[in-house]
């Protein structure tokens, strides 16, 4: 598993998403690692059937399209 510091992943986002398509990488703060991030294929799998309609369940916001 690759590794990026937050800031490098804050002035490199564009290099992060492509880099996560192909593996997950650990995001750090301070040398520690922090989250992870992942293709969104991997997250369905990991998610289960469960996960992959990407709708919240009735009457919650999805936590990343916020009030669309």
């Amino acid at each position: 598993m690759q590794r990026m510091s937050a800031r490098d992943a804050k002035n490199g986002f564009g290099r992060l998403i492509d880099l996560a398509r192909a593996e997950p990488i650990a995001i750090e703060k301070h040398g520690r690692a922090v989250v992870v991030v992942i293709a969104f294929e991997e997250y369905e799998r990991l998610a289960g059937s469960e996960g992959t309609d990407n709708e919240p369940p009735k009457g919650e916001r999805h936590p990343l399209k916020g009030d669309q």
